[in-house]
């Protein structure tokens, strides 16, 4: 089990993309980074210093299966910062990534050329 604490940008952001179900939105960041791990495609390591130091916005305990949180358990330790930490910071890559690649957020009417409407 892995205790998730997020800030309100990581919760804005999995809001935006899986609506009112933040922690199925994390589940996926969670499993998507350990897949990485495990394929040798390391995402962007997790920063030195606190990326948000206000109250987590939410809080939950997520069960992943046992392989994926073996990997970011070893993650975290070889980081030298929490599974809490990491879990937060997988959440933003995992953001950032959707971002990268275009992935339109649910609900947001497009063109019919596939662009976001202005």
């Amino acid at each position: 089990m892995i205790n998730v604490q997020l800030g309100k940008i990581a919760c804005a952001g999995l809001e935006v993309h899986f609506g009112g179900d933040i922690p199925a939105g994390a589940r996926q960041a969670l499993v998507h980074y350990a897949y990485k791990l495990r394929v040798g495609r390391p995402p962007v390591a997790p920063p030195r210093f606190d990326v948000d130091p206000s109250p987590p916005r939410a809080t939950f305990d997520l069960t992943l299966d046992r392989e994926t949180e073996t990997a970011l358990a070893d993650e975290a330790l070889r980081h030298e910062v929490t599974v809490s930490q990491l879990a937060a910071h997988a959440v933003l890559v995992y953001l950032a990534e959707l971002e990268f690649l275009g992935v339109v957020p649910r609900g947001t009417p497009t063109t019919p050329n596939g662009e976001g409407a202005a």
